[in-house]
């Protein structure tokens, strides 16, 4: 019989020359799973690892189009009544009248403290992070005009819905983000892909530490830098009627108040609970191949549902009040992909687990390069 490793006293005395020179019972080990399963398969049983770790150094290269326009008609197919989801909902300007009237309430309540002081940092980080990402996420749901019929109504509210987070975005943002539906994942048109620079730069739990404290800024300024956009009209509006606003605040109540706005915006896209969904929807997570993610938790209360990630990629033209009964409605689509149990924790376990990072993103080349790329592969075949 072959020699054992021995332990000798309280301590453990491990003779290491039978591990073939690990260091350490841990070499090699993955860390738990993250997602869940809420009705596991045979493909997935929600507690194994579905797939190996991804490759650190590069992006995951897709050449299959994206999952959810299939899955859409699928659904569609199944569940035909799936259409009397669809259309705005009425609650949403009210909700964004009230989350408005807080952010102003609270700018005034703290117009003589001091922007350093503990009950102007705590009230910028609880309250005000908690309401101007509500806000983010109202723009978010007017993008998709589900606040009202008219397209320029749905606008004019994503511009007032704006003002407290003090920095004019919505138009911008409008563009971006309908090409993130319409191009999920394509290199150079989706600019919610980090880019080769973050990558090279943000793959190491520092960077990731980084990138998670000010992701704010990097959703705000990379798009700039990956694709410009021609301005409209609604550009003008929002830059005037934002300027005009910080004007009037700081002229009549002084800076702090718009410094209590742009520090509630600041912690809204930093290590806040709810900025959990950034990391969330679209990063890949335990091997999978898997390029959106749900999340069901509570939190779902406070962002206008955007956990239910799948379902709105799914149907863009179903409003926040109505992505439960979709995920209803279709269960057996929806209950056996892997989702996030915590917001919280994505990003705890974004920063710390080796196994994601920048580089925990699908990409598949643009539709436009993969036909040039199609055609000048054609055009030499026939030389």
């Amino acid at each position: 019989m072959a020699a054992q490793p021995v332990c000798k006293g309280t301590g453990s005395e491990i003779d290491f020359s039978y591990f073939g020179g690990a260091e350490s019972f841990t070499e090699g080990k993955r860390s738990p799973r993250r997602t869940t399963v809420v009705s596991p398969s045979e493909q997935d049983d929600g507690v194994s690892y579905p797939g190996p770790p991804k490759d650190p150094t590069e992006f995951l290269w897709i050449m299959t189009e994206e999952p959810h326009r299939s899955r859409r008609m699928a659904i569609m197919k199944a569940h035909p009544e799936v259409t009397k989801l669809m259309g705005y909902e009425p609650l949403t300007k009210y909700v964004v009248l009230a989350v408005v009237a807080l952010q102003l309430y609270l700018a005034m309540y703290l117009r003589h403290s001091h922007p350093l002081s503990l009950r102007f940092l705590l009230l910028a980080y609880a309250v005000g992070g908690t309401t101007n990402q509500n806000l983010f996420l109202a723009i978010h749901e007017i993008t998709h005009n589900l606040a009202f019929k008219g397209i320029n109504a749905n606008k004019a509210l994503a511009v007032f819905a704006n003002l407290p987070i003090g920095v004019p975005y919505f138009a911008a943002f409008k563009k971006y983000h309908i090409e993130h539906h319409k191009h999920l994942g394509e290199d150079g048109i989706d600019t919610d892909l980090p880019t080769n620079f973050e990558l090279l730069c943000l793959n190491n739990v520092l960077g990731k530490t980084f990138f998670a404290t000010f992701q704010i800024f990097f959703y705000a300024l990379r798009p700039g830098f990956v694709r410009m956009q021609t301005l409209t009209r609604w550009h003008l509006y929002n830059v005037i009627a934002q300027l005009l606003f910080n004007y009037v605040l700081v002229r009549t109540f002084g800076i702090r108040p718009l410094l209590y706005l742009l520090f509630s915006s600041f912690f809204a896209g930093s290590l806040h609970p709810c900025a959990g969904h950034f990391i969330a929807e679209h990063y890949i997570w335990d091997g999978l191949n898997q390029e959106t993610y749900s999340y069901y938790g509570p939190l779902n209360i406070l962002a206008y549902n955007v956990g239910y990630h799948n379902e709105h990629h799914d149907f863009p033209s179903i409003p926040w009040t109505r992505l439960p009964a979709l995920r209803a409605l279709a269960p057996e689509f929806y209950d056996i992909l892997p989702s996030h149990p915590s917001w919280p924790m994505v990003i705890v376990n974004f920063i710390r687990d080796k196994e994601v990072g920048i580089f925990a993103r699908a990409k598949r080349i643009a539709k436009n390069n993969k036909s040039k790329h199609e055609s000048s592969s054609s055009s030499s075949d026939q030389e």
